[in-house]
């Protein structure tokens, strides 16, 4: 297929939300051409994360949005400047890019990249939109809205996809999974006899014992009050589960406990709860104990007990696990091919975008759902 540079608006369907926790309205959409440096995609996979739910109560309280920033698709058309993608590509919109050439990209350290670096205002890099509805602009997601049956993402948010691995399991590594999987492997020093602990075992947390097993780690204990992420959780490679509700320690005692007292190497804090942050930082080994704070919560400011990282502990931070779009993601794919990682496990529910509010009200907050699958 060939490049199409000149194309119209597209009117289609989209999940629109309107205020702060209501339903979204799927109603039709105007999604603009792309600018020069900009694709337009047709979403053919998507799935559900609880950041989209975070932001629909309102944590960025920028309306009306369409949501969703997890998905796969191929490109319809592509503006006159992109030189490494063609219509027709399938790809997968990611919220970071690599420029490659930045301070910061040339660390390898790093994927924090000056150039193209995460996106909150909901709006393309130029400051405008190009989705509206009832003559409303509407804001995206971060860098893209996949809960809608086209988007507009620029070029270098975009990776092209191996066509080996299916559009599910793609959308599956461009946020949840793929940021708890980033964690042990580049954001902390997980290796061959490591111990672990993660803390929240929904899709972020799996991401994060998965990649603590394929690198080598000897104990991989895991945190959740929900019973039945035992089973799951033992399928992607926890070693040791832990439920703190059939017991009165608090979680640090019970990780410092299961390893002899010592602590873990690593411990990966995946749920948000602001009280965990210290009992993340308590359940490390002194001296060397790393926590990797992954989990968005609802609470921007949390007091730190100082004492405990005196005795060289360190937390850092992390957006997207640390993954680099064009350097890392593609060995993760190979592996999901290879089935070393087994994304079938994930997806736990599946809903049309008719019927979105079904996955997004109802689904996630079931026990047993791990992943929401969204169909086009």
């Amino acid at each position: 297929m060939a490049n199409n540079t000149n194309a119209g608006v597209i009117t289609c369907k989209a999940a629109a939300a309107w205020k702060p926790s209501e339903p979204l309205v799927v109603e039709e959409i105007c999604v603009e051409p792309p600018k020069s440096t900009e694709v337009r995609i047709k979403m053919l996979a998507a799935s559900m994360c609880h950041t989209d739910i975070l932001l629909w109560k309102g944590f960025f309280p920028l309306y009306p949005r369409i949501p969703g920033h997890e998905g796969a698709g191929v490109i319809e058309s592509v503006g006159e400047k992109v030189a490494n993608l063609k219509v027709g590509d399938t790809v997968m919109p990611l919220s970071i890019g690599q420029c490659g050439e930045c301070s910061n990209c040339a660390t390898g350290k790093t994927n924090i990249c000056f150039k193209y670096p995460f996106g909150i205002s909901g709006l393309m890099p130029d400051g405008t939109s190009r989705m509206s509805a009832k003559g409303q602009k509407l804001y995206h997601m971060f860098t893209c809205s996949t809960w809608s049956e086209y988007t507009v993402v620029d070029s270098n948010f975009v990776v092209k996809v191996d066509p080996r691995i299916p559009l599910p399991h793609a959308s599956l590594l461009t946020c949840g999974f793929l940021t708890g999987y980033g964690a042990p492997w580049r954001e902390s020093r997980v290796e061959k006899g490591s111990t672990v602990a993660v803390i929240g075992l929904g899709a972020v947390g799996l991401g994060a014992v998965s990649a603590s097993r394929i690198l080598g780690a000897s104990k991989i204990i895991g945190i959740d009050v929900n019973e039945l992420k035992r089973e799951k959780a033992t399928v992607f490679g926890v070693t040791e589960f832990i439920n703190p509700k059939h017991s009165d320690k608090t979680v640090s005692q019970l990780i410092q406990e299961a390893t002899g007292g010592l602590g873990v190497d690593c411990c990966i804090e995946c749920t948000g709860v602001s009280s965990l942050l210290n009992e993340a930082i308590a359940s490390t080994k002194v001296g060397i104990g790393e926590v990797v704070l992954i989990g968005a919560g609802e609470k921007e400011k949390v007091e730190i007990s100082y004492i405990p990282l005196m005795l060289g502990r360190s937390v850092k931070g992390t957006t997207l696990g640390g993954v680099r779009i064009h350097s890392d993601l593609p060995k993760i794919v190979e592996k999901c091919i290879n089935k070393e990682i087994d994304l079938d496990e994930l997806i736990t529910h599946e809903v049309s975008l008719v019927d979105v509010n079904k996955g997004f009200m109802e689904y996630m907050n079931q026990p047993d759902c791990v992943k929401v699958s969204v169909k086009f």
